[in-house]
């Protein structure tokens, strides 16, 4: 097998840079071959017209596939642009496994949910859920980095998990009406919010104080993470700079919005990137 199979091209909008020229050249293949797994599975679980089971089955022989790799024996062949180059990194850079397994397990119950159309009960339920779904990401690339220690890893938690609340904040007139749920029940009932409230999409006086609440909260997570941009040296701060910033600046397009992304969906364009730029540059 060659050692540094060329990982396919990125085309999907992404709100943060992903093994952009900040990243370091040598760890751009195991950042894009990470970056192409967890894009797969997300797709899997998210876009065209697959049922539950099959999104089910397909998730189930990703994780086969995964297995495969890490054990380097031969896989299903159904995804060899994304297992080719991960196998490979997977063994050169020793990747932790499971962290990459805990991004399927969180793409499973996604699909599950919608599936049976259910939401996340509290605050807590939602966090175990972004445990799994984003911290992974962030303490891969920590791996990657070189980086261990107990508080720089639970900064890169803050920081992923108010990234993924960032994003569900941002989508919900997209993933409330494909049936995804991901305002917790119990903030709802003490906002005085309905699931029909939010079915209809319609931005009332309630639902805004609920969702400015939950941007509030992003916002205290993803501050208390960000003295890690300093414990990461060289080019791969500057990029976690970046990431910072974008999630900074959905929260502010967000707030102009007065938080009625029930209604619309806010996000970066190239106009942000001078000011996300000079915000870096002063952290």
């Amino acid at each position: 097998m060659n050692p540094s199979p060329t990982p396919a091209p990125i085309t999907h909008y992404e709100n943060f840079p992903v093994a952009s020229w900040l990243c370091p050249p040598r760890l751009r293949a195991p950042i894009a071959a990470i970056y192409h797994f967890a894009r797969t599975a997300d797709d899997i679980a998210d876009e065209g017209d697959a049922t539950a089971q099959e999104r089910l089955n397909d998730l189930a022989a990703m994780k086969a596939d995964l297995q495969a790799a890490a054990q380097s024996v031969a896989s299903s062949g159904r995804w060899p642009h994304v297992f080719a180059p991960l196998q490979a990194m997977i063994h050169a850079f020793d990747l932790p496994v499971p962290l990459l397994a805990d991004l399927l397990d969180a793409f499973t119950q996604d699909t599950l949910k919608t599936r049976d159309q259910t939401g996340y009960a509290n605050h807590t339920e939602l966090l175990d859920y972004c445990r799994r779904s984003a911290n992974p990401v962030g303490r891969l690339l920590l791996h990657l980095y070189g980086v261990t220690d107990a508080q720089a890893l639970r900064r890169s938690d803050d920081i992923c998990t108010a990234l993924q609340l960032i994003n569900f904040w941002q989508d919900l007139s997209v993933d409330i009406p494909r049936g995804r749920y991901y305002l917790p029940e119990q903030d709802c009932a003490a906002h005085g919010v309905s699931r029909a409230d939010l079915q209809s999409l319609k931005q009332t006086e309630v639902a805004t104080h609920l969702i400015a609440s939950s941007a509030h909260s992003a916002r205290a997570l993803m501050l208390n993470g960000i003295e890690l941009v300093h414990q990461i040296p060289g080019r791969a701060g500057w990029e976690l700079r970046l990431v910072v910033q974008g999630g900074l600046r959905i929260l502010d397009k967000i707030e102009a919005v007065n938080y009625a992304t029930l209604q619309q969906r806010p996000k970066l364009s190239a106009w942000d990137a001078p000011l996300m730029l000079w915000r870096a540059i002063w952290m």
